[in-house]
């Protein structure tokens, strides 16, 4: 009997610049943005070529308020045969806004996008994975805004973001708007002092920290044992490691300088050793091949 080939895996781009992150959101406020040294173009060139080398398409997540500024940028990541999705206009946590301002915020990156591009925007990630218990209300604003997935809830516990529990893999959510799939970001299930817990892999921070042999190990688990999708993310910043520093908290430059001479090598390890796509292309084989599971 010929086996099922192990299911795909998403690649995404979280596409802002390093002072942009909610870590530093404190002391580099949004009207003083346009104050600081953009590298946006030349680390996003950096991951294009980086995903080039593997012949990887990935989808790329791009903040509304760079790509009013940068249009060329997006155009050249579309023009190489990527996904384009919208990580919302100004990178303000959708459970520090109004649900009318949050669909401002990404009525307007998902408009501006599609005018650069020229095609539909099907896929949305919050600032921060901030689709919380408290502000669920933004997946009934995606829906109503013509979204076909998100890709914004953590099934761990954190101080920012996540819903410990939530489902780990792809499924659609029933709203009393609609409809939306969301493909959660990617953990791993293990036990801790006896209690279950999800070990977040998906990237980022998590890349940066944990050996990517490890990443690799988790993701062929959650691919070979529990036939399911993996994503991974990451930042233009992250492979950045001559970027200007911030004056921020401990642990926030902790988090956001950990290790950023290293994850350009880690993504190529990742890129040579396991099968990546666009969300779109994952998404659209796991309908295929399965029904989705559903939750309200």
């Amino acid at each position: 009997m010929k086996e099922n080939p192990a299911p795909l895996n998403a690649m995404t781009i979280d596409v802002e610049d390093y002072f942009m992150v909610s870590a530093f959101s404190k002391v580099v406020r949004f009207e003083e943005w346009g104050k600081y040294e953009s590298r946006i173009e030349r680390s996003t060139s950096g991951v294009l070529d980086i995903l080039d080398e593997y012949d990887v398409k990935a989808t790329f997540f791009v903040l509304g308020w760079v790509a009013e500024r940068n249009p060329a940028l997006v155009r050249q990541i579309h023009s190489r045969g990527h996904e384009v999705g919208s990580h919302g206009y100004s990178h303000r946590l959708a459970y520090e806004m109004s649900p009318g301002e949050f669909r401002k915020d990404a009525r307007r990156s998902k408009q501006l996008i599609e005018d650069i591009i020229g095609r539909p925007v099907k896929g949305y990630r919050a600032a921060s994975y901030s689709v919380t218990k408290k502000s669920l209300w933004a997946l009934d604003v995606l829906i109503e805004e013509g979204f076909e997935y998100d890709s914004s809830i953590f099934p761990v516990v954190h101080d920012i973001y996540g819903i410990p529990g939530a489902s780990r893999f792809p499924h659609i959510i029933t709203r009393p708007s609609g409809v939306i799939t969301e493909f959660p970001i990617s953990t791993v299930e293990m036990k801790v002092l006896g209690l279950k817990a999800s070990l977040p892999i998906a990237g980022g921070g998590y890349l940066r920290l944990l050996p990517a042999w490890l990443i690799k190990k988790c993701i062929d688990h959650v691919n070979a044992k529990e036939k399911q999708p993996a994503v991974i993310y990451l930042h233009p910043w992250e492979i950045d490691p001559g970027q200007p520093r911030i004056n921020a908290g401990l642990k926030s430059r902790f988090r956001h300088y950990v290790n950023l001479d290293r994850t350009a090598l880690k993504l190529r390890y990742l890129l040579s050793s396991t099968s990546f796509r666009p969300m779109e292309d994952v998404l659209a084989a796991v309908q295929l091949g399965e029904n989705l599971e559903r939750r309200t």
